[in-house]
């Protein structure tokens, strides 16, 4: 499936390019415009999986064998690491967001029945994904909980009740705002506190958070070697984040307020990188010097990414259930959580036992993505070449829009 993946990478980036070249400056305006610093806090967190508290320490650890792994020796852990979650991986964001924000409403490609479909089960399975993952680190996380390897019924309760939290703030919009800022805050506090606790309660050097973050700069250098596949685990996350690029610009299309096309992709593809790259230049700087995260630190470390696992799955499945009109208005609130609650469990189970990989659902992305534009190109070019700006429903005075709370 590499090829594919490189396919489907290459095709983002060109519609990127072409994006920008030709509706850089048209303004972007969602169905439920949300003032600017909400609408950074949802790209934030919805953007966010579990992974980025969670693997870090795990990923450093890989990124350093260069005996085993020897396709990491041009660069350095922590700019890999910045590599698989930061920067030119937030690219697909930007490209879906502006479509559903600005071309699908004059296309409808995702309200043909039959995609409509397929792209909410990539969205039920990817959520499921998420559920997986935060399940399969907690015994790392946790080790007082177990034996620091194993699952056992204590982490399978923690589990049940994220998702069950999960599915109960999805049946109101008014904990999207609620839970987005929360984690922002929490998550720049987290990056402090660590950071502080580096060299007040750890006595490492004041400075190697800047050591830390000149190490990051080699992402940068080295960008054009990260835009494709470096190996299998590199592929892995590339398929990961492809997975979420429909899903998580259709979901922040509805928020977007009024920005240029310019200024959405400067947006999306550097303001989160700056938290991400504070984030691992902290981690690191415990990773490097070997220090013991048990207890406090990761107790802080799995509150937040319990609050993104949470704040994530609200966001995808208020998305899902809409496309599928499983909404709690026509179920009715206790059906609604039962049902979400039960295929979300199951489905995480079969990810548990291998039923199920995540590589899977990248790869059908990107074929929805293809077919998106094979019949926009077929059917809708002329239609798509003349669109000058937002739907006219959406097309609010701007200072309307930056007002909307």
């Amino acid at each position: 499936m590499s090829n594919w993946l490189i396919f489907g990478l290459v095709t983002s980036y060109i519609c990127i390019a072409y994006v920008l070249i030709k509706w850089g400056n048209i303004r972007c305006i969602g169905e439920t415009p949300m003032r600017t610093p909400v609408f950074m806090a949802i790209l934030f967190t919805s953007g966010w999986e579990v992974g980025v508290i969670m693997l870090p320490m795990i990923d450093f650890l890989r990124y350093e064998d260069l005996i085993n792994y020897p396709e990491y020796g041009f660069t350095n852990p922590l700019a890999m690491e910045f590599a698989s979650m930061g920067f030119a991986i937030w690219s697909g964001y930007f490209i879906t967001c502006f479509y559903f924000c600005v071309i699908e409403p004059k296309v409808g490609f995702f309200k043909i029945p039959l995609v409509n479909f397929i792209n909410t089960i990539v969205i039920v399975v990817t959520c499921s994904f998420t559920i997986y993952l935060f399940l399969s680190n907690l015994p790392i996380y946790l080790p007082e909980l177990g034996d620091g390897k194993n699952l056992n019924a204590i982490f399978y309760l923690i589990v049940f009740l994220v998702i069950s939290i999960s599915v109960y703030s999805s049946s109101s919009i008014r904990y999207v705002k609620i839970l987005s800022m929360t984690s922002t805050i929490l998550f720049f506090l987290l990056i402090l506190a660590m950071w502080i606790a580096s060299f007040t309660v750890e006595q490492t050097d004041f400075t190697e958070i800047f050591n830390s973050i000149n190490l990051m700069s080699n992402y940068f250098v080295n960008l054009n070697n990260f835009l494709i596949p470096i190996n299998l685990y590199h592929e892995f996350y590339l398929f990961w984040w492809y997975s979420w690029y429909i899903m998580i610009g259709q979901f922040l299309a509805r928020f977007v307020s009024g920005i240029k096309t310019y200024q959405l992709f400067l947006m999306i593809m550097i303001i989160p990188s700056i938290p991400l790259a504070l984030w691992f230049s902290v981690i690191f700087i415990y990773y490097q010097n070997g220090i013991n995260t048990v207890g406090i630190y990761n107790y802080s470390m799995v509150f937040v990414g319990t609050l993104f696992v949470i704040n994530s799955l609200d966001s995808l499945i208020r998305l899902y259930t809409d496309n599928l009109n499983f909404t709690p208005k026509r179920l009715g609130k206790s059906k609604y959580i039962i049902l979400n609650i039960l295929s979300l469990s199951g489905l995480t189970l079969m990810y548990n036992y291998d039923f199920l990989e995540i590589e899977w659902i990248g790869a059908i992305v990107i074929g929805l993505v293809v077919s998106c534009l094979i019949y926009i190109f077929a059917t809708k070019r002329n239609i798509v070449s003349n669109i000058k700006s937002s739907p006219a429903e959406n097309n609010l005075d701007f200072d309307k829009v930056n007002a909307i709370d």
